[in-house]
Protein backbone atom coordinates (compact mmCIF):
# COMPACT_ATOMS: atom_id res chain seq x y z
CA UNK A 1 0.00 0.00 0.00
CA UNK A 2 1.56 3.14 -0.92
CA UNK A 3 1.61 5.78 1.31
CA UNK A 4 0.82 9.69 0.12
CA UNK A 5 2.73 12.43 0.58
CA UNK A 6 1.86 15.09 2.75
CA UNK A 7 0.77 17.01 -0.49
CA UNK A 8 -0.69 14.57 -2.41
CA UNK A 9 -3.13 14.43 0.64
CA UNK A 10 -3.87 18.17 0.44
CA UNK A 11 -4.44 17.56 -2.89
CA UNK A 12 -7.28 15.46 -2.04
CA UNK A 13 -8.89 17.75 -0.43
CA UNK A 14 -11.90 19.37 -1.84
CA UNK A 15 -12.15 22.87 -1.35
CA UNK A 16 -8.15 22.46 -2.47
CA UNK A 17 -9.33 21.04 -5.53
CA UNK A 18 -11.97 23.71 -6.21
CA UNK A 19 -9.34 26.52 -5.44
CA UNK A 20 -7.07 25.25 -7.79
CA UNK A 21 -3.48 24.30 -7.53
CA UNK A 22 -2.14 27.65 -5.58
CA UNK A 23 -3.79 26.30 -2.07
CA UNK A 24 -1.69 23.09 -2.58
CA UNK A 25 1.51 24.70 -2.73
CA UNK A 26 3.84 27.19 -0.53
CA UNK A 27 3.31 30.21 -1.77
CA UNK A 28 2.38 33.54 -0.96
CA UNK A 29 -0.79 33.48 -1.69
CA UNK A 30 -1.56 30.13 -0.29
CA UNK A 31 0.07 31.26 2.87
CA UNK A 32 -2.04 34.84 2.68
CA UNK A 33 -5.25 33.18 2.19
CA UNK A 34 -4.61 30.41 5.40
CA UNK A 35 -4.05 33.26 7.64
CA UNK A 36 -7.49 34.80 6.24
CA UNK A 37 -9.30 31.59 7.03
CA UNK A 38 -7.43 31.03 10.00
CA UNK A 39 -8.17 35.09 11.21
CA UNK A 40 -11.90 34.55 10.49
CA UNK A 41 -12.56 31.63 12.30
CA UNK A 42 -10.42 32.43 15.62
CA UNK A 43 -12.28 36.01 15.11
CA UNK A 44 -15.31 34.29 15.67
CA UNK A 45 -14.58 31.82 18.45
CA UNK A 46 -12.70 34.68 20.48
CA UNK A 47 -15.61 37.04 20.24
CA UNK A 48 -17.85 34.65 21.36
CA UNK A 49 -15.64 33.61 24.54
CA UNK A 50 -14.80 37.14 24.98
CA UNK A 51 -18.11 38.09 25.46
CA UNK A 52 -18.99 35.58 27.94
CA UNK A 53 -15.77 37.24 29.91
CA UNK A 54 -13.26 34.03 29.67
CA UNK A 55 -9.93 34.32 30.31
CA UNK A 56 -8.90 33.50 26.90
CA UNK A 57 -10.83 36.00 24.73
CA UNK A 58 -10.42 37.44 21.19
CA UNK A 59 -6.11 37.84 20.45
CA UNK A 60 -5.81 34.74 22.41
CA UNK A 61 -7.84 32.57 19.74
CA UNK A 62 -6.45 34.40 17.18
CA UNK A 63 -2.39 34.29 17.92
CA UNK A 64 -3.10 30.10 18.63
CA UNK A 65 -4.92 29.45 15.18
CA UNK A 66 -2.28 31.68 13.25
CA UNK A 67 0.50 30.30 15.13
CA UNK A 68 -0.56 26.83 14.48
CA UNK A 69 -1.02 27.56 10.88
CA UNK A 70 2.18 28.85 10.67
CA UNK A 71 3.65 25.80 12.44
CA UNK A 72 1.88 23.29 9.57
CA UNK A 73 3.26 25.73 6.47
CA UNK A 74 6.65 25.69 7.45
CA UNK A 75 6.14 21.54 8.55
CA UNK A 76 4.69 21.26 5.28
CA UNK A 77 7.69 23.74 3.38
CA UNK A 78 10.55 21.03 4.89
CA UNK A 79 8.49 17.70 4.06
CA UNK A 80 8.39 18.93 0.54
CA UNK A 81 11.59 20.89 -0.12
CA UNK A 82 13.75 18.84 2.11
CA UNK A 83 12.34 15.53 2.47
CA UNK A 84 11.76 15.73 6.37
CA UNK A 85 9.81 12.37 7.89
CA UNK A 86 8.32 14.02 10.80
CA UNK A 87 6.04 17.65 11.22
CA UNK A 88 8.62 18.46 14.47
CA UNK A 89 7.20 22.20 14.97
CA UNK A 90 3.31 21.10 14.67
CA UNK A 91 4.14 18.44 17.42
CA UNK A 92 6.02 20.99 19.66
CA UNK A 93 3.84 23.04 19.33
CA UNK A 94 0.37 20.97 20.24
CA UNK A 95 2.51 19.67 23.52
CA UNK A 96 3.11 24.03 24.24
CA UNK A 97 -0.93 24.86 23.43
CA UNK A 98 -1.64 21.65 25.91
CA UNK A 99 0.31 23.24 28.56
CA UNK A 100 -1.00 27.00 27.62
CA UNK A 101 -4.91 25.70 27.69
CA UNK A 102 -4.81 23.56 30.64
CA UNK A 103 -3.44 26.95 32.52
CA UNK A 104 -7.09 28.73 31.64
CA UNK A 105 -8.25 26.08 34.07
CA UNK A 106 -9.12 27.67 37.33
CA UNK A 107 -11.48 26.55 40.70
CA UNK A 108 -13.78 28.91 42.23
CA UNK A 109 -14.80 29.37 45.48
CA UNK A 110 -17.90 27.19 44.92
CA UNK A 111 -16.33 23.66 43.98
CA UNK A 112 -16.52 24.72 40.19
CA UNK A 113 -13.80 23.86 37.34
CA UNK A 114 -13.95 27.21 35.21
CA UNK A 115 -12.55 27.75 32.01
CA UNK A 116 -12.66 23.70 30.85
CA UNK A 117 -14.78 24.78 27.47
CA UNK A 118 -12.43 27.58 27.03
CA UNK A 119 -9.64 25.65 27.26
CA UNK A 120 -10.99 22.57 24.59
CA UNK A 121 -11.89 25.24 22.32
CA UNK A 122 -8.68 26.62 22.13
CA UNK A 123 -7.38 23.17 21.98
CA UNK A 124 -9.47 22.41 19.08
CA UNK A 125 -8.58 25.60 17.48
CA UNK A 126 -5.27 24.48 17.25
CA UNK A 127 -6.06 21.83 15.43
CA UNK A 128 -8.22 23.78 12.69
CA UNK A 129 -4.76 26.21 12.41
CA UNK A 130 -2.44 22.96 11.67
CA UNK A 131 -5.50 21.40 9.14
CA UNK A 132 -5.37 24.90 7.47
CA UNK A 133 -1.83 25.12 7.27
CA UNK A 134 -1.54 21.98 5.89
CA UNK A 135 -3.91 22.44 3.31
CA UNK A 136 -6.71 20.94 4.31
CA UNK A 137 -9.33 23.44 3.78
CA UNK A 138 -12.22 21.62 3.83
CA UNK A 139 -11.42 20.14 7.59
CA UNK A 140 -10.80 23.66 9.10
CA UNK A 141 -13.85 24.99 7.58
CA UNK A 142 -16.42 21.93 8.66
CA UNK A 143 -14.60 22.08 12.20
CA UNK A 144 -14.59 25.36 12.90
CA UNK A 145 -18.22 25.72 11.75
CA UNK A 146 -19.19 23.01 14.43
CA UNK A 147 -17.34 24.64 16.92
CA UNK A 148 -18.71 28.00 16.09
CA UNK A 149 -22.15 26.28 16.50
CA UNK A 150 -21.31 24.00 19.37
CA UNK A 151 -20.22 27.35 21.21
CA UNK A 152 -23.51 29.79 20.53
CA UNK A 153 -26.44 26.89 20.02
CA UNK A 154 -25.85 24.26 22.06
CA UNK A 155 -25.55 26.20 25.23
CA UNK A 156 -29.09 27.28 25.16
CA UNK A 157 -30.14 22.71 24.87
CA UNK A 158 -27.40 22.49 27.67
CA UNK A 159 -29.44 24.62 29.58
CA UNK A 160 -32.55 23.27 29.15
CA UNK A 161 -31.58 19.20 29.33
CA UNK A 162 -29.76 20.25 33.15
CA UNK A 163 -33.00 22.32 34.10
CA UNK A 164 -35.08 18.81 33.60
CA UNK A 165 -32.40 16.80 35.54
CA UNK A 166 -33.26 14.75 38.62
CA UNK A 167 -29.69 15.66 39.72
CA UNK A 168 -28.30 19.62 39.96
CA UNK A 169 -25.89 21.33 42.43
CA UNK A 170 -26.06 23.75 44.53
CA UNK A 171 -24.10 26.72 46.29
CA UNK A 172 -25.73 27.35 49.74
CA UNK A 173 -24.67 29.96 52.03
CA UNK A 174 -26.09 29.74 55.88
CA UNK A 175 -26.13 32.31 57.87
CA UNK A 176 -25.34 30.45 61.08
CA UNK A 177 -24.14 26.35 60.61
CA UNK A 178 -26.69 25.41 63.12
CA UNK A 179 -29.56 25.89 60.06
CA UNK A 180 -28.03 23.06 58.41
CA UNK A 181 -30.36 20.60 60.33
CA UNK A 182 -33.11 23.00 59.51
CA UNK A 183 -32.53 23.38 55.68
CA UNK A 184 -31.75 19.46 55.48
CA UNK A 185 -35.14 18.39 57.02
CA UNK A 186 -37.02 21.38 54.76
CA UNK A 187 -35.89 20.05 51.57
CA UNK A 188 -36.27 16.22 52.57
CA UNK A 189 -39.90 17.49 53.23
CA UNK A 190 -40.02 18.55 49.33
CA UNK A 191 -39.32 15.57 48.25
CA UNK A 192 -35.34 16.14 47.47
CA UNK A 193 -32.43 13.74 48.50
CA UNK A 194 -28.98 15.03 49.49
CA UNK A 195 -26.23 13.21 47.45
CA UNK A 196 -23.06 14.87 48.93
CA UNK A 197 -22.80 17.52 51.01
CA UNK A 198 -19.58 19.44 51.19
CA UNK A 199 -18.20 22.32 53.65
CA UNK A 200 -16.46 25.20 51.49
CA UNK A 201 -13.41 26.05 53.11
CA UNK A 202 -13.04 28.94 51.12
CA UNK A 203 -15.68 30.84 53.29
CA UNK A 204 -13.54 29.94 56.74
CA UNK A 205 -14.04 33.11 59.49
CA UNK A 206 -16.61 35.07 57.08
CA UNK A 207 -19.38 34.78 59.39
CA UNK A 208 -21.52 32.01 57.06
CA UNK A 209 -21.42 28.55 56.63
CA UNK A 210 -20.76 27.43 52.96
CA UNK A 211 -21.46 24.08 51.25
CA UNK A 212 -21.55 22.64 48.26
CA UNK A 213 -24.68 20.29 47.92
CA UNK A 214 -25.66 17.42 45.54
CA UNK A 215 -29.39 16.81 45.39
CA UNK A 216 -31.13 14.63 43.92
CA UNK A 217 -35.45 15.16 42.85
CA UNK A 218 -37.31 11.86 44.48
CA UNK A 219 -40.51 13.36 44.44
CA UNK A 220 -43.16 12.81 41.45
CA UNK A 221 -44.54 16.03 41.62
CA UNK A 222 -41.01 17.20 41.56
CA UNK A 223 -40.00 15.89 38.78
CA UNK A 224 -43.34 16.64 36.91
CA UNK A 225 -43.78 20.10 37.49
CA UNK A 226 -40.58 21.38 38.85
CA UNK A 227 -37.93 22.77 37.31
CA UNK A 228 -34.36 23.62 39.21
CA UNK A 229 -34.55 27.23 39.27
CA UNK A 230 -38.26 27.21 40.70
CA UNK A 231 -37.07 24.60 43.61
CA UNK A 232 -34.40 27.17 44.19
CA UNK A 233 -36.44 29.98 44.37
CA UNK A 234 -38.79 28.72 46.41
CA UNK A 235 -35.55 27.50 49.19
CA UNK A 236 -34.46 31.03 48.91
CA UNK A 237 -37.17 32.29 50.86
CA UNK A 238 -35.95 30.45 53.92
CA UNK A 239 -34.92 33.39 56.57
CA UNK A 240 -31.83 31.29 57.49
CA UNK A 241 -30.35 31.26 54.32
CA UNK A 242 -27.78 34.47 52.76
CA UNK A 243 -27.82 33.03 49.35
CA UNK A 244 -28.63 30.08 47.04
CA UNK A 245 -27.54 29.10 43.53
CA UNK A 246 -27.43 26.32 41.19
CA UNK A 247 -23.66 25.62 39.93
Amino acid sequence: MKLLTIQELSASDPLSQLLGTWSQEINIWSILFKFAVCFLFASLIGIERSNKRHSAGFRTFILVTLSSNIAASLDMYFMINFGAQIPVISACLVVALAIISANTLLYSSKSQIKGLTTAIALWTMTFIGLAIGGGFYTVGFIAGALLFIILNVLPALETYLKDRSNHFEIHLELKNKTDLQNFTATIRKLGLHIDDIEMNPAYVNSGLSVYTISLSIVSQELKKYKTHSEIIEALSSLDYINCIEEI
